[in-house]
């Protein structure tokens, strides 16, 4: 069952709050701008077969292939170069099943800041390496039994650090935005545009960005099926905590989506489906097999409702965020092995 969450200071740091306001267009443009010649510009890749299987132009926003293997790069580098150089010094800390930790590792690294990442436990090894790799260290916690954030405000607390959060965060949100901005400085007239939501900072940062740029086009979220977190918030209209979701989907595990991604998500996006594990590790193995990409489940959920039909596409120009590529290799080997269907 879900239950509602409070609304915080939105806390960037151990001691002071990002300016209020809305993020908007200009913000996703910033962003861009400090993100230019050190976030790679992504490529739009195409399938003619898998236009025929979805019945609409299919334009595949390739975040798998950005620095980290993950979208949450632009985020975490925005964030980190928004920050004062003294701020910077006194170190970051995040908390993250994968992407994110990451994402700061690297960014902090680029930037000479000091990074301490919270991460579970159980998160896949060649995401926990990788992030030990970029040079940060890494916290362990029980994601089922533990809350993450209280390990990483304390932490700050006592180190004076900045805490710049997955999601939840002005900066993390407007970097997020720009691969939709590129996507539609690419196809310009897309239709629909269709974005995996964890804790929601991608999907609210494309929205704002795609619907500044083409109001007409709609926006809508795909969920682990049986992760309603963001379902549930657009329905009651307030953040929700859900029991953390066993699923493949590692990078949308989070147990509620953010407030000021929600408040974007009320006022941009359509709606949020579901998808089912098993039709994203067959999107996943199909990526593989019929386009040589290398995708991680949560990074093909967004593709997965596509091909499901459950989104109501209307033919036309469809962009879909392929969010992340950070597979286990054994994982990868046991999907290519396996007899799922391909989807296309």
């Amino acid at each position: 069952m879900s239950q509602p969450v409070p609304p915080t200071d939105q806390r960037s740091t151990s001691g002071a709050a990002p300016a209020p306001g809305p993020i908007g267009i200009d913000d996703v443009r910033a962003a861009a701008g400090r993100l230019d010649g050190v976030a790679h510009r992504t490529p739009v890749l195409r399938s003619r077969n898998l236009d025929a299987r979805a019945g609409a132009r299919i334009h595949l926003k390739a975040e798998h292939l950005q620095r980290i293997g993950a979208f949450k790069f632009r985020g975490a580098y925005n964030a980190i170069a928004s920050l004062p150089a003294d701020e910077r010094a006194r170190g970051i800390v995040a908390f993250s099943s994968g992407n994110h930790a990451q994402a700061i590792a690297c960014a902090a690294g680029l930037l000479d800041a000091p990074a301490t990442i919270v991460m579970p436990s159980d998160a896949p090894q060649v995401k926990l390496a990788a992030t030990l790799g970029y040079g940060a260290e890494v916290v362990s916690y029980d994601r089922y039994t533990e809350d993450r954030r209280s390990i990483g405000e304390r932490i700050a607390g006592e180190r004076g650090a900045t805490i710049i959060p997955p999601y939840d965060h002005p900066a993390v949100i407007a970097g997020q935005g720009t691969a939709a901005l590129e996507l539609l400085e690419e196809v310009a007239e897309l239709d629909v545009l269709v974005v995996p939501v964890g804790g929601g900072g991608l999907i609210a940062g494309c929205a704002i960005a795609a619907r500044a740029i083409n109001p007409r086009l709609r926006v809508i979220g795909v969920e682990p099926q049986g992760r309603r977190a963001a379902r549930d918030a657009l329905e009651r209209g307030e953040v929700v905590q859900v029991e953390v979701p066993r699923t493949a989907l590692d990078g949308q595990q989070t147990p509620e989506v953010g407030h000021l991604p929600l408040a974007v998500m009320q006022r941009e996006i359509e709606e949020v489906v579901g998808v089912d594990d098993l039709a994203v590790l067959a999107t996943v193995r199909s990526l593989a097999i019929r386009m040589k990409q290398v995708v991680e489940p949560s990074g093909a959920s967004a593709l997965a409702a596509v091909l499901d039909g459950g989104i109501e596409l209307g033919g036309g120009d469809i962009g879909v965020i392929i969010s992340g590529g950070n597979i286990a290799p054994g994982a990868l080997a046991d999907l290519l092995g396996n007899d799922l269907e391909l989807r296309w």
